[in-house]
């Protein structure tokens, strides 16, 4: 083992590469046949959007790389123009199996069921005729064909907005003869239309596409149309605030994201039969190469057609709905804090209900005995029941202070919302430290009790947003631990104040002893394990990426741990590997919930620990970001933490099992074996045998 370099590059998987397999994985649930019809087509719109995001962030990171000749992280052995080419390749190949997915598959199982996308050429003469009232009615008072000459320049394209280049002959009525044109579809119009059952089936629909594309031609009166072509633009979608000059973080983020829509340009999507000279003509425009060429077979959105999920009525074609159980321990209308007094109370979303999260800040809000709500906010999504009592907590005089991340990415704007809506109602309104995203998931209020304050805490592995929390797998523990109670006070102090943090007690926070400790423990498993005694690790985040945790990993393989990784997403740490990582296996979790839960397990000779965080293993989380791991000490509820670790280990239906050579390979019940799906046990409550 001493003479093994550790940070060699073949001991280690690219992380873009990795994220792309990721969506490949969410891509064969959309294949398949035991999910219901239209969540496949649900996990198709979610491979899509998985993709927009990829380019949007991890694809314009690498061009900057390439624009700026950044040499390449030394784990991927590999230059940055060879990444390029190889994520190039390998998206192509996720596009184009998209579409084959829809186009051969799941359009033709819904045309079994009567659910019917209807072609252009197959309308009826009495739908020709509702459709062009809709485009006069609906569409034509809304667009502004933009005819492109020297007074008309190719205008400044919108991120992700679906456009049409239009090619036409003769002169207008200045005569102007350019023979080109953009039409840009408006964003408020629904990109899937249903039509009327008097003249359709009841789930007969149309794409707004197809609409256009049939009556394009009345924009340009006198004129002959040769040709009309889809096209999207994907850019940059990062924010870059420079720490150093910031004076006003609000403002700058604001700044920044009036520049989003117009960042540069890393990926063009086309019709697939636009031809060789328009494709050109658009990448000249775009500055981009061919390898940033994607041609489509429908919808250059895919993610559109999520909207025949809520048109199409047919529960039988969707998952069966469920009703989230309520923790025993707030069962009756029990007082919240006194439930808590009396023990810990450990809550697993979305098996367990997310109510009594709400009903804490509600109760603190609106309870005469407490004095103060501190609180961090990432994401909360619209209309949040939180932060509504956060609001009522300060005008019913509570000192109420919330950490609001603004540039939680892609939620930046409605942060910037929230933060108002809050500061308007006499919120103490903070947004943590500059550089440095406040990721951590907690709440605490503080109550007066006799003569003495205690501190009730809430701390999570995931945002604090009642709609995620029915379609994320997330752990959150309740307690009154005093020492817990101290340490999140002194984050909260951190947050919002100047200073150095004293050593926190029991938590492990980033960007100061998250990492270095879980370093430890890995290590200690390793000391445990040379000397005999019993060694063994499960981890399980949404991504493993940072070489140092991963390089601690492979010494514990060696030393004999017996390490098992539930890593939903991105994973560079190879298993397998003779030698090396004999002892460590990787599998990935995809099903109806998304995987979201961060846990920590430590075998600890028999005395194990588990902890909880807001943080999964990549050098942004453990260096780059306010996070917090919590431990789990009530003796039953580590137990079921062990317990469902275990199950998700055991699955034999949703469970992918990462090879050392990169691949995935979904796992199947062996003959007389017992279908294991851990979702469906923990969501039918059901117990392992």
């Amino acid at each position: 083992m001493n003479d093994i370099d550790l940070t060699a590059p073949e001991f280690y998987f690219n992380r873009e590469m990795s994220l792309l397999d990721f969506n490949w994985r969410v891509l064969e649930q959309a294949k398949n046949e035991a999910t219901p019809l239209l969540e496949r087509l649900n996990f198709l719109c979610i491979s899509s959007t998985n993709m927009d995001e990829f380019f949007e962030v991890r694809v314009a990171v690498l061009v900057q790389k390439l624009e700026l000749g950044s040499a390449p992280r030394p784990q991927d052995g590999m230059s940055n123009q060879e990444l390029m080419k190889l994520i190039s390749g390998r998206a192509h190949e996720l596009v184009d199996e998209q579409y084959r997915v829809l186009n051969e598959i799941l359009l033709p199982l819904m045309e079994e069921e009567d659910i019917r996308i209807i072609r252009r050429g197959h309308w009826s003469e009495k739908q020709k005729i509702w459709l062009r009232e809709y485009f006069e009615e609906e569409l034509l008072p809304m667009l502004s064909p933009l005819g492109l000459d020297s007074a008309h320049p190719f205008p400044r394209i919108l991120n992700k907005s679906l456009n049409f280049i239009v090619s036409l002959t003769g002169k207008d009525a200045f005569g102007r003869k350019s023979g080109l044109a953009l039409v840009r579809a408006p964003r408020s119009l629904p990109r899937v239309i249903q039509l009327p059952e008097d003249i359709a089936g009841s789930h007969d629909l149309v794409f707004l596409t197809s609409v256009i594309h049939e009556f394009v031609g009345d924009l340009f009166y006198g004129m002959k149309l040769k040709g009309c072509f889809q096209f999207r633009v994907t850019r940059n979608s990062d924010l870059f605030v420079d720490s150093d000059e910031v004076g006003d973080l609000m403002h700058a983020v604001e700044g920044e994201l009036a520049q989003r829509n117009y960042g540069d340009e890393v990926r063009l999507e086309v019709a697939h039969n636009c031809p060789d000279e328009m494709c050109d003509f658009l990448l000249q425009r775009f500055g981009m190469s061919r390898e940033s060429l994607y041609q489509v077979r429908g919808l250059v959105n895919l993610n559109r057609i999520r909207a025949v999920y809520d048109l199409v009525d047919k529960p039988e074609l969707k998952f069966q709905p469920y009703s989230s159980s309520t923790s025993p321990a707030f069962k009756l209308g029990k007082d919240i804090f006194e439930v808590i007094r009396k023990q810990d109370v450990l809550l697993h979303h979305p098996f367990d209900s997310f109510t009594p999260v709400i009903d804490f800040i509600r109760q603190a809000a609106s309870d005469p005995q407490v004095l103060a709500v501190k609180q961090t906010l990432y994401r909360t999504g619209p209309g949040s029941p939180i932060v509504d009592a956060l609001a009522a907590a300060a005008r019913n005089g509570k000192e109420v202070t919330v950490v609001i991340e603004l540039r939680a990415r892609f939620d930046e704007r409605a942060n910037i919302k929230l933060a108002t809506k809050l500061q308007e109602a006499s919120v103490h309104v903070v947004y943590g430290v500059v550089g440095y995203k406040t990721h951590a998931k907690m709440s605490m209020v503080v109550r007066r009790e006799g003569k003495k304050l205690s501190h009730y805490v809430h701390l999570g592995t995931g945002n604090y947003h009642r709609s995620t929390a029915r379609l994320y797998t997330d752990y959150g523990l309740f307690t009154c631990d005093k020492a817990i109670g101290e340490d999140v006070r002194w984050v909260f102090f951190q947050l919002t104040s100047l200073g150095k943090l004293p050593k926190l007690d029991k938590l492990l926070q980033s960007p100061f002893t998250l990492h270095s400790g879980i370093i430890e423990k890995i290590q200690n498993e390793i000391t445990l394990a040379e000397s005999g005694k019993p060694a063994k690790i499960i981890f399980k985040v949404n991504s493993l990426v940072e070489p140092l945790v991963i390089q601690a990993l492979y010494r514990a393989s060696c030393a004999g741990v017996d390490i098992s990784l539930i890593v939903r997403g991105m994973c560079c740490l190879k298993p397998g590997l003779p030698d090396i990582s004999d002892n460590i296996r990787v599998i990935s979790i995809i099903g109806r919930f998304l995987e979201h839960t961060r846990v920590f397990y430590f075998e600890n000779a028999g005395h194990s620990e588990v902890y909880c965080a807001s943080a999964d293993l990549m050098e942004r989380n453990l260096f780059k970001r306010v996070e917090v791991a919590f431990p789990i000490e009530h003796k039953k509820h580590k137990e079921r933490i062990i317990e469902e670790l275990n199950l998700y280990l055991a699955d034999n239906c949703q469970s992918w099992t990462l090879q050392a050579d990169g691949g995935y390979v979904l796992s199947h019940p062996e003959k007389d074996e017992p279908s294991r799906s851990v979702q469906t046990i923990l969501l039918e409550g059901l117990k392992p045998n």
